[in-house]
Parts: structure tokens; C-alpha cells; sequence
């Protein structure tokens, strides 16, 4: 019996410590610097693709982030990371520190990858990613629903869902596409973890929350249409298909404010 009780505190243990080493925050320095790239120690903390940010310290009280890094290639040694500028907290009104990377200062991979925006078709899926991991800070999607209704855009696209992870702090967005889930880096719109999904059910448009009825179109912008396949869309969104289905322009239908007529007079042909 106490043999049983331990095999069984040890599993649940282990399940959760893997819970909570998904999407671990990994933090080092830089080892080598250009005008483009850093490289850091490689580990198997992170996959290529992930994004993180780097920090320059001035003093004891004072540090900053001065970049932000995707990971383009690693060799089981070391990782070269590519510098792209720092976007999340961006303010027109102050400009840049226009500081570069140098050896030395603190580069922290998986950046806020504890928190997500969720794009799945249905509450049954919304449940079970959710409650799967857990240890996750879920962006409810009410929140980005909200967003998609102020723009007029039940079509989102990638500048609008990276908006949406800046205004949230989030750096991952979940998408559910048929039986396949895909965690998405919000910056560089790169597959960083992909698991298998159960299909819940008939997907809702543009994606499951509690306010679709608000979200709709304007013909005053072309931009503006709603969306004609929910698993097509969001895969030909991530690159996982190259073919958008649909009626309108780019896979969606296209509200117009007006009924086209076909005239048949004779004086019309």
C-alpha cells in the first residue's frame, strides 16, 4: 500500500513539474554580439523560433530592455539569436535608447510565454486547453473579441493578433486548427509547440467567445469582411496550407453595401 501511495505521489509530482517547466523562462547572457545577432549557450530550454528580449544594466537599481530576439539556429553548444526591435511597451512620445546588445548583458528567452491569447472553434476546446495547461495565464477571448468588434474586423490577421498579445502582455497565442493545437510566438508568428486536440464540435466565427454578435464587418474598409472557413483561415494564417478557400478577397466574404442586380433589358447588352 505505501508502495502504491508512493508511485503515485511520484507520478503526479512529475506530471506536475513538467506542467510547470512548459515554457520555462530561460535566462543567460550574451556571449557574442554583431549589429544583427547575439549568441547565447545553447539549451533544451527553448526551440527555435522562440522569442525573448535582452537587457542592459547601467548601474545596481537600474536595468532596461533594449531588443528583442528570436532564435534562428542552435547546435546543442550555442544559440544565434536574431535582434528585432522591442515592440510591446513602444511609446512614440520617447524614442529609442538606440543601445545595442554587447557581451555580458542578460538575454531571457521564452519572454512572457506564460501568457496567451487563445483562438480555438468551440467551448468544448476553450475547456480542455485551458484546463490542460493550467499553469498558463489564458487571455479570455471575450477580450480580443472585444477588440476585433471596436476595429470592425471579425477577420483577424497577424498585426491585429500581435497587437492584441502587446495590449495583453502575452507572448503566445493558441490556435486550435481541426485536431492539432499550435502555440505561436505573438512576435515572429512561429509554431513553438504543437499537441494533439480533441474536434468539440462546429466551430463559431471568427473564433469561439461570448460576444461573436458584436464582432462584425463595415463596408466602409475593404479590410473589413468576415470570415468563410474557420480551419482554413487560421491554417492558411500560420503557413500550414497554402491555399485559402472562400468567397470575396483573400478567403473572405465580402459585405457589400448594395445588391448586385442583373439587369436584363436590352438596352443593357
Amino acid at each position: 500500500m505505501n508502495k502504491l501511495f508512493l508511485v503515485m505521489c511520484l507520478f503526479l509530482f512529475g506530471s506536475f513539474a513538467q506542467a510547470q517547466s512548459f515554457f520555462k523562462e530561460f535566462k543567460t547572457t550574451v556571449l557574442e554580439a554583431n549589429e544583427k545577432q547575439i549568441v547565447i549557450t545553447d539549451s533544451p530550454e527553448f526551440v527555435v523560433g522562440a522569442s525573448g528580449i535582452v537587457s542592459h544594466k547601467f548601474d545596481e537599481k537600474h536595468t532596461t530592455i533594449i531588443a528583442r530576439v528570436d532564435v534562428v539556429s542552435k547546435d546543442g553548444t550555442k544559440a544565434v539569436l536574431k535582434i528585432e526591435k522591442f515592440e510591446m511597451l513602444s511609446q512614440g512620445a520617447f524614442p529609442d535608447t538606440g543601445i545595442k546588445p554587447v557581451v555580458g548583458d542578460q538575454v531571457t528567452i521564452n519572454y512572457l510565454y506564460d501568457r496567451a491569447l487563445i483562438v480555438v472553434p468551440n467551448q468544448n476546446t476553450f475547456n480542455e486547453v485551458t484546463k490542460k495547461f493550467n499553469t498558463i495565464t489564458w487571455i479570455h477571448p471575450d477580450v480580443v473579441a472585444a477588440y476585433l468588434a471596436k476595429l470592425y474586423r471579425p477577420n483577424p490577421d497577424k498585426k491585429i493578433f500581435q497587437q492584441a498579445c502587446y495590449q495583453n502582455a502575452a507572448s503566445i497565442i493558441f490556435f486550435g486548427i481541426e485536431n492539432k493545437g499550435y502555440f505561436v510566438d505573438c512576435h515572429n508568428f512561429r509554431i513553438v509547440q504543437s499537441i494533439d486536440v480533441k474536434n468539440g464540435g462546429e466551430p463559431e466565427l471568427p473564433f469561439y467567445s461570448r460576444i461573436n454578435k458584436q464582432v462584425d464587418s463595415s463596408w466602409f474598409s475593404w479590410d473589413s469582411s468576415k470570415i468563410s472557413d474557420y480551419n482554413n483561415y487560421y491554417a492558411y494564417l500560420l503557413g500550414q496550407t497554402n491555399t485559402l478557400k472562400g468567397a470575396g478577397i483573400d478567403g473572405v466574404i465580402m459585405n457589400l453595401p448594395f445588391d448586385i442586380v442583373e439587369r436584363k433589358d436590352s438596352q443593357w447588352k
